[in-house]
């Protein structure tokens, strides 16, 4: 019984292999050998036709001007509310007096300004009788020539460029007093005796040996700035000074102050 079992499986399994491969061919078999036909539309037949115009507008009335429209009636204005008043400034300062009047101190009592306002500017002749600082301790000096003042003075201010260009500035042609007594105003400078040239002076004149400064001058000495014809030249001294008065004038000060 066991054996007609198996061998009916096997009957089955080969007969139903055999129906496969036999499904299989005839599939193939029906297969289409030629590709499906594309069927192609018809060519369309395009012709050119002319239309017609279109007739011309014809005009129509001119369009009048366009109504003005009636302006809605403006608004009262809103009237603005008063600004608070202001609180007054604080004054945090005090007033100052105006500065009393000083007038101009000129080269002498009785002289009287030129036609350019100038009374310091002294002529050749005013300067006949001046000493220089070729004259020697004459002047300017202490015993036996040993101390020419004028000519330390001169070759001090030469070499100061504050004291040539106030010079320079003030110069018209004649020789400027400074010193007379006192330090003299100019017309257009501030101050007395040309700051510049007053201050170089003083310097000098202060740290000068204390026999130099002291010995006694009598008469003009005139300071030339340059060696040039037409330089500026200054002039100071009295009719009896010393060195040291120019130190403590009304106008100058002390020389240490510089």
């Amino acid at each position: 019984m066991r054996r007609r079992r198996v061998r009916r499986r096997r009957a089955w399994t080969i007969a139903l292999s055999v129906a496969g491969h036999v499904g299989m061919f005839s599939v193939l078999a029906l297969r289409p050998d030629d590709p499906p036909r594309v069927i192609e539309p018809e060519p369309m037949i395009v012709q050119l036709v002319d239309a017609p115009r279109p007739p011309a507008p014809t005009p129509g009335p001119a369009p009048g001007p366009p109504q003005a429209q009636a302006s809605p009636p403006a608004a009262a204005p809103t009237p603005k509310p008063p600004a608070p008043a202001k609180p007054a400034p604080r004054r945090i300062s005090r007033p100052v007096p105006a500065p009393p009047d000083v007038e101009p101190l000129y080269a002498g009592e009785d002289d009287a300004p030129d036609a350019d306002g100038s009374a310091s500017d002294l002529t050749d002749a005013q300067l006949a009788g001046a000493a220089t600082a070729g004259s020697g301790g004459a002047g300017g000096g202490g015993g036996g020539g040993t101390c020419n003042m004028t000519q330390w003075l001169q070759a001090a201010l030469r070499k100061d460029p504050l004291v040539q260009a106030a010079a320079a500035q003030a110069h018209r042609g004649k020789a400027i007093m400074v010193w007379n007594g006192d330090w003299i105003r100019r017309p257009g400078q501030e101050g007395q005796g040309l700051a510049a040239v007053r201050e170089a002076i003083m310097w000098e004149v202060g740290f000068a040996p204390l026999a130099c400064r002291t010995q006694p001058v009598r008469g003009l000495v005139l300071i030339s700035l340059n060696d040039a014809p037409g330089s500026a030249r200054l002039v100071v001294g009295s009719e009896r000074w010393r060195w040291s008065d120019l130190l403590f004038a009304r106008g100058g000060g002390n020389a240490s102050s510089r």
